[in-house]
């Protein structure tokens, strides 16, 4: 069934070429695996074509990776939906190989291939992949196997349920570092698709699990999933099972973590409520503003504005404000950067008063900052104070400041000043200007 176009001669040379020594043969052929299927028709694909691929014995990586993307959209290619399963094979043989991109691609393509197939052929075909690449001899088929569950369990029986919850507790305590370390990356997305009453056992179990591991890596994958599972559970049994796990990342001793909750603080605050982020959240996060290293408080000064638009103005003022005024002396020019480009939009939020009493000379300091870019940042984002403090106290305070800078020894600050004169301008008014 030649397509027009596409006579049958140029097809016997791409499938030829599927073989050849030379690579850029093969990958240019692989590339147009769909053109050589059409031209075969339905049939001989999945009896010809899709065989052949399982026992291609490749070894290039770039060749495998075409091919594990292209097997992702060949449904209409092989007769629909009904026949999705004749994919399966090749794709979970790529599961296995060493190459992380090439594994990665054939787990994206079988959830692909998985989440168009009707339920009764999931039951009869997936699942039992995903079981096998879990019990597989090579840890790469078992971190393969960790994408899957997600696509797999939905669809499954209640038996088999619970056999997915326990090979996947299996996983997460797998001898292996590299296996664990996707259970936890994978763990969200499975939690999600998982009963909420064995949601609190099963999961919530592993969850714990992965949180104590003794690899750094594999707790700060944890840590991405606290967000997560905090959305699904109800605020009390996220305040029960996941704000101790975070109240302890807080003091981790791998800085990689404690900067993964600093990111991800400002989420969880909203799935446990504002209660327990008065009480416990926030001391943890003034634990991260003054954190001994740079990058823990980069993360956590980037966040200071959201976090205080959560607590009331005397929480912030008490708490917030003393690590903020030491972040804007910070020795890191870093973490003055990341704090001057959010500060100004403290000042809605502090309302009048204390904006002038207390954010205003953070405010001078910063645009003094001998870092152009600290300046720069503060610049930029002038205009939110303006609509708190009012064009007369800003004019007397921070205008000479202005003035300054307009004849800064940075261009680029120079430059941001001409930007800001028209905004200046129609905020101080024609007889001011």
């Amino acid at each position: 069934m030649a397509m027009v176009g596409e006579p049958l001669y140029p097809i016997a040379i791409l499938i030829d070429e599927l073989k050849n020594e030379d690579i850029r043969l093969r990958l240019n052929s692989m590339r147009k695996l769909s053109t050589i299927a059409r031209a075969l028709g339905e049939e001989r694909t999945r009896k010809e074509l899709i065989p052949f691929l399982k026992e291609n014995n490749d070894d290039d990586d770039e060749v495998l990776l075409a091919m594990a993307e292209e097997l992702g959209g060949f449904i209409p290619h092989i007769g629909g939906v009904e026949y999705a399963h004749v994919l399966l094979p090749p794709l979970e043989a790529l599961c296995v190989i060493e190459e992380t991109c090439v594994r990665d691609k054939a787990v994206e393509s079988l959830c692909k291939i998985g989440s168009q197939m009707k339920e009764s052929n999931i039951v009869e075909w997936f699942i039992p992949l995903v079981k096998r690449l879990a019990a597989g001899e090579w840890f790469t088929a078992r971190v393969s196997s960790c994408g899957l569950f997600h696509i797999a369990y939905p669809s499954a029986t209640e038996p088999l349920k619970a056999e997915l919850r326990s090979i996947y507790g299996q996983l997460c305590q797998d001898d292996m570092p590299m296996v664990r370390r996707s259970a936890a990356s994978n763990l969200g997305k499975f939690a999600a698709t998982v009963e909420p009453s064995h949601l609190k056992v099963d999961i919530m179990s592993v969850f714990e699990d992965l949180t104590r591991d003794d690899q750094d890596s594999v707790r700060l994958l944890a840590v991405e999933g606290c967000a997560a599972l905090g959305k699904l559970l109800d605020p009390q049994d996220c305040v029960a099972h996941v704000l101790p796990v975070i109240v302890n990342f807080s003091q981790d001793k791998s800085w990689r973590v404690r900067y993964m909750v600093a990111n991800q603080l400002y989420e969880l605050c909203e799935a446990v409520g504002p209660e327990p982020t008065r009480v416990d959240l926030v001391p943890a996060y003034v634990r991260f503003l003054r954190d001994n290293e740079a990058e823990v408080r980069i993360a956590a000064a980037g966040k200071v504005t959201k976090f205080c638009q959560i607590l009331d103005t005397e929480l912030t003022i008490q708490h917030i404000l003393p690590p903020v005024k030491e972040l804007s002396l910070d020795s890191s020019q870093h973490v003055r950067s990341a704090l001057a480009s959010v500060i100004m939009g403290m000042a809605p939020v502090l309302g009048k008063d204390a904006t002038l009493e207390q954010l205003l000379p953070i405010f001078l300091s910063l645009l003094k900052d001998e870092f152009p870019d600290v300046r720069l940042n503060v610049i930029s984002k002038l205009d939110q104070v303006n609509q708190v403090i009012g064009i007369d106290l800003l004019s007397q305070s921070l205008l000479p400041a202005i003035v300054e800078l307009a004849e800064d020894k940075h261009w680029r600050v120079r430059l941001a000043i001409i930007e800001y004169i028209p905004l200046l301008a129609s905020q101080l008014g024609v007889g001011f200007f």
